[in-house]
């Protein structure tokens, strides 16, 4: 087996990392850790985090997201509240915003 190439690899540490600030509907929403270049930026595999005491534009999504919560903690709109070591699945059409008292990093899958 050949050795994997330098550009067939990306390596990144979510607590070194520079993250890329998101930004929906013009606010800054967020920033997102994406190694993968195929997908926009928020979309597929990526690591998401928000600082204390902020919340997500409210939004609907176009396709199932998963997400599993790394630290932190974040509250649904609907009060529904998550924790560390939580997979959570929300289907295709589902309109939430988020909140986290505390700050929160969180893996994500969104169809692309």
């Amino acid at each position: 087996m050949d050795p994997i190439k330098p550009e067939d690899r990306r390596v990144a540490n979510i607590h070194t990392a520079a993250f890329t600030p998101f930004y929906s509907d013009g606010k800054m929403d967020g920033e997102v850790l994406q190694l993968g270049g195929d997908a926009k930026l928020g979309k597929g595999f990526y690591i998401y985090r928000m600082a204390p005491g902020t919340t997500t534009t409210p939004h609907q999504h176009r396709g199932d997201e998963e997400f599993f919560i790394i630290d932190g903690d974040l509250t649904d709109n609907d009060g529904t509240e998550y924790g560390p070591g939580d997979l959570v699945w929300l289907r295709d059409g589902t309109q939430h915003c988020s909140t986290t008292k505390n700050g929160c990093v969180i893996v994500v899958y969104e169809v692309p």
